[in-house]
């Protein structure tokens, strides 16, 4: 996995992401569940490859939440 970001930048990136692309977190987050499932670095890519105009740490920060919310469904 790539680096890891400390939860208030992350959570400021996540903030930003709706007004600077037009899209909410929840829309990215269906397009990553529905995109390729290949590594962390690689749907960042994929990401930004579908979507021009994301930006690297806002791609990171999406697919970090989304790595975090698979994880949390698999806990319950």
């Amino acid at each position: 996995m790539s680096q890891i970001i400390s939860e208030e930048t992350h959570r400021n990136l996540l903030s930003r992401i709706p007004a600077r692309t037009g899209r909410d977190i929840s829309e990215w987050l269906r397009a990553l569940d529905e995109g390729p499932s290949v590594s962390f670095d690689e749907k960042i890519n994929w990401l930004r490859s579908q979507h021009e105009g994301l930006s690297y740490g806002h791609a990171k920060a999406l697919v970090h939440e989304y790595d975090l919310r698979r994880a949390a469904r698999k806990l319950r």
